[in-house]
C-alpha cells in the first residue's frame, strides 16, 4: 500500500499498542505498514529494531497532532512515555483495574470492532448485558435495604427511573466517559461520544468490567457511590430525580386534564458544550424555564421547577 505514512516509532510493543488505541479512540485507524504478513497489531519492525505505527496519508497530520498532544514533556525537553489513556477514567470512578484489558473492552463500541480487520477486537455488547443485570441487582438491593417504607410499586418506579437510558447517560457524562469510548471512524464523525444510548451502554459495560475485575462488592460500592445523590432525592421526593417529567405529567393531568408542553426557547455555546433552554407550559401558561446540556436534561429540570411552583400555588 502506497498511501501509508509512519507517524510513530518505538522499541516498546506496549507503548505502540497504547498509541494505536489512542489514535483509534480519536477516529484515526492505524494500519499495517510494510510487506510483512498481517498480525494482530498494525505495526511493523524496521531494520533498526523499532516498531512502526502507520496511518493513511490523509490522516497523518491529525495523527501526529493527537500523539503530540498526549506526550508529557519535562523541563529538559525530553519526551517521556505517553500517559495511560484510561488513567483519568480510573481516577473518576474511584477504582483501579488489575486487568486494564477489561476496561478497554468495556469502552470498545461495536463500530470500532467492525472496523478492525484482524478480528482481534471484541465489542462491549456482552459486558453491557452483564452490567445491566449487575446494576439492576445492586439497585434492587439498595432499594430493599434503604427504602423499607416504600411499597413494591414505589420501588419499581424508582428502580425503572434509576436504570433508564437517560439516567445512565447522565451518570456517564459526569465521568466524562464519552471521552474514553473506542469508536469506529463513522461513529466518531456522527457524534457518538455524545449519544445517550452509547453512553448508557458504556456505563453498563463499565459496571460489568468492575464486577469481573474485582467482584460484586467492588461493583456494589461503585454503584452505591454513583447513585447516592439520586437515591437521596428518591428518599425525599418519592421518585428519582430523572422522573420529574412523569411526576409533573401526573400532576397536570389530575388538575387540568391535559399534558404539560415543553418548548425549546433557545440554545447557546459551541456544539460540544451546547446549553439548551427549555420552557414548560401548563394549561397554556409558562410554569418554569431551565437549561441543560441536553434537551432532556433541561426538560427534567424545568419539570422539577414546575412541580415546586404548582405545589406553592395550592
Amino acid at each position: 500500500m502506497t498511501d501509508l505514512v509512519t507517524v510513530f516509532l518505538t522499541r516498546s510493543g506496549v507503548e505502540a499498542s497504547v498509541v494505536r488505541g489512542l489514535l483509534e479512540a480519536h477516529g484515526v485507524p492505524a494500519v499495517i505498514d510494510s510487506h510483512l504478513p498481517q498480525s494482530l497489531f498494525p505495526m511493523a519492525v524496521n531494520s533498526f529494531g523499532e516498531i512502526q505505527l502507520s496511518v493513511h496519508a490523509e490522516d497523518a497530520e491529525d495523527a501526529r497532532r493527537i500523539i503530540e498532544s498526549h506526550r508529557t514533556k519535562l523541563t529538559t525537553g525530553t519526551v517521556v512515555a505517553l500517559r495511560d489513556e484510561f488513567e483519568t477514567l480510573q481516577q473518576a470512578i474511584g477504582y483501579r483495574f488489575r486487568d486494564r484489558g477489561l476496561l478497554e473492552h468495556a469502552m470498545t463500541h461495536t463500530s470500532r470492532a467492525n472496523e478492525d480487520a484482524s478480528g482481534g477486537v471484541i465489542d462491549n455488547e456482552s459486558l453491557e448485558f452483564l452490567g445491566d443485570a449487575a446494576l439492576g441487582f445492586v439497585i434492587a438491593d439498595l432499594l430493599f435495604s434503604e427504602f423499607p417504607d416504600f411499597d413494591e410499586g414505589q420501588k419499581s418506579k424508582v428502580k425503572a427511573s434509576l436504570v433508564s437510558t437517560a439516567t445512565l447517560a447522565r451518570q456517564a457524562e459526569r465521568l466524562n466517559l464519552g471521552d474514553h469510548l473506542l469508536l469506529g471512524r463513522g461513529e466518531e464523525k456522527t457524534g457518538g461520544r455524545r449519544k445517550q444510548a452509547l453512553l448508557a451502554d458504556g456505563y453498563e459495560a463499565l459496571i460489568a468490567a468492575i464486577y469481573l475485575d474485582g467482584g460484586i462488592e467492588h461493583a456494589r460500592d461503585f454503584v452505591a457511590r454513583e447513585f447516592k445523590g439520586l437515591l437521596a432525592d428518591a428518599r425525599q421526593h418519592g421518585v428519582a430525580a430523572q422522573d420529574y417529567k412523569s411526576t409533573l405529567q401526573e400532576l397536570v393531568q389530575l388538575r387540568h386534564g391535559q399534558l404539560p408542553e415543553y418548548r425549546l426557547v433557545g440554545s447557546s455555546g459551541p456544539d460540544h458544550r451546547k446549553q439548551f433552554q427549555v420552557a414548560v407550559f401548563v394549561n397554556g401558561e409558562q410554569a418554569a424555564e431551565a437549561s441543560g446540556t441536553s434537551k432532556k436534561e433541561a426538560e427534567q429540570d424545568a419539570a422539577r421547577m414546575a412541580i415546586v411552583k404548582l405545589g406553592d400555588d395550592r
